[in-house]
């Protein structure tokens, strides 16, 4: 996974976004947290498990209905975000983490930020 730091991506309001394992961050947080570098370590496998395409097809629909359950809590709700969010201070979960393990975060249960 590499990351590039710029002042462009991702938006204000985010720390870093991860496309097709590429890790793009605001230069405002060089060097990332550990925290952060597993997160989206978490999603870099969650892509490949996946087959890149096929992750954000599902992001897409998952945000879409949970914009309509959550309105503006739909991304901390999203399955993915939930997986990498609740295991982002466990430096082995990359290593212990079972295929598709972001399928137990479809629940229903909102979380509120």
């Amino acid at each position: 996974m590499k990351i590039i730091y710029n002042k462009y991506l991702p938006i204000k309001g985010f720390v870093a976004i991860n496309l097709f394992g590429l890790v793009l961050a605001q230069k405002s947080f060089h060097p990332l947290s550990k925290t952060t570098i597993n997160h989206e370590r978490i999603h870099t496998q969650q892509m490949k498990e996946m087959l890149y395409i096929f992750f954000y097809i599902w992001y897409l629909i998952e945000w879409m209905i949970k914009l309509l359950l959550y309105g503006s809590k739909s991304y901390y709700n999203l399955s993915f975000e939930r997986e990498a969010r609740e295991n982002e201070q466990d430096m082995n979960y990359s290593k212990e983490r079972k295929p598709f393990s972001w399928i137990k975060y479809l629940s229903r249960k909102r979380i509120n930020k």
